[in-house]
């Protein structure tokens, strides 16, 4: 019978058969898990998403922050992950003035029957006001190079499964610090707020294997880390984002290339 045999949390292993040009073998690969992610703060379920079911506790508290839930970690006063049959719910205890403006953004949607960007019932809700980087960051070239070219080492994951998206805190010289995967780009971006947001970080960028959409952009101002570079593409709003936030972003970052779109100035030569 096929289908899942073994898992581990971030990965399972799955009977397959391959046709090659003709020839057909047996055997087995590992897998990307992907499962439902409930957010319930202070019992009141928020949003459900896909996810990868690893570093649920960085996931929990990098999209409460990125999403501006809690303006600060400490605003998190316990946390708890519950497995059901269904999935898992990440059952968060904050403070009462963030579950307060939660609730008054939870009912705005009452009554609603589709949602885009959602919470946002008009456009001046939907693209919001930028932050404006403060952050100082000077980096050079060569060492925006050295990350892009160790990235794929360091995921571990992807190496198994060919799945996931990764998201890595850079040092200024280019040495990855912390990184997170994950099936969802935005979820392994907000993976890797919640890591750092829980210590003091030297000053470093943001490097991530997806295309740079408004919200990646968004999420890594909303953090004030001041450089976002992103394997693929930038999308026209990212841009405009970026440039308002005097966010760097920098796009199509592959070894011995990449291409600066916005605020440039913090990348030199030496």
């Amino acid at each position: 019978m096929r289908g899942v045999r073994v898992s581990n949390g971030s990965s399972a292993k799955v009977s397959r058969t391959v046709w090659n040009a003709g020839d057909i073998s047996e055997g087995s690969d590992h897998v990307a898990t992907e499962t439902a992610v409930a957010m319930v703060y202070n019992g009141i379920s928020h949003v459900v998403m896909m996810a990868t079911p690893d570093d649920l506790e960085d996931f929990a508290l990098g999209f409460s922050l990125s999403e501006g839930i809690l303006s600060s970690p400490k605003q998190l006063l316990d946390y708890e992950e519950v497995t059901t049959d269904k999935g898992i719910e990440l059952t968060l205890t904050i403070t009462a003035e963030p579950f307060a403006a939660l609730k008054e953004r939870r009912r705005n949607l009452v009554g609603r029957t589709g949602c885009g960007l959602c919470g946002a019932e008009s456009l001046e809700q939907a693209i919001t006001a930028p932050n404006s980087i403060t952050a100082e960051l000077t980096i050079s070239h060569k060492a925006l190079q050295r990350a892009i070219a160790a990235l794929g080492g360091e995921q571990q994951l992807q190496q198994q499964t060919g799945a996931v998206h990764g998201a890595a805190w850079c040092n200024a010289q280019g040495e990855i610090q912390v990184l997170r995967e994950d099936v969802g780009r935005h979820n392994a971006l907000d993976k890797l707020l919640g890591g750092i947001s829980k210590q003091e970080q030297e000053a470093g960028f943001v490097l991530v294997t997806s295309r740079a959409s408004y919200e990646m952009v968004a999420k890594t101002a909303s953090a004030n880390i001041p450089l976002l570079a992103a394997v693929s593409a930038p999308t026209s709003l990212a841009i405009e984002l970026a440039e308002q936030s005097s966010l760097t972003l920098v796009g199509f970052s592959r070894t011995g290339r990449h291409v600066i779109y916005t605020n440039g100035h913090r990348l030199t030569e030496a």
